[in-house]
């Protein structure tokens, strides 16, 4: 069973976005874009460069470039546990 997205993020994952850019395989001068988002681990990005790897061994189209960002959704002063909730109106 996977972890629930709250879990990764209170375990220090961040979402990843990804923007590939790549060659199409029958046309070297045409560059398409694959956009790929994930939780992941920064600094390293694990998920990231396995995804790379298996885009380099399984895809005709070459990579030319790759660019990415990273975001912590939860940050250890965001979040609290709360018991209660009070509403006026």
């Amino acid at each position: 069973m996977q972890a629930q997205e709250t879990e990764l993020m209170l375990k220090g994952y961040g979402l990843t976005t990804a923007e590939l850019f790549y060659r199409m395989p029958d046309y070297r001068n045409v560059l398409n874009t694959f956009v790929w988002q994930d939780y992941d681990l920064a600094p390293d990005y694990p998920g990231l460069f396995r995804f790379i790897e298996f885009w380099q061994e399984n895809i005709e189209g070459p990579l030319h470039s790759v660019r990415f960002t990273h975001r912590k959704l939860i940050a250890p002063a965001e979040w609290r546990n709360v018991v209660g909730e009070f509403r006026l109106h």
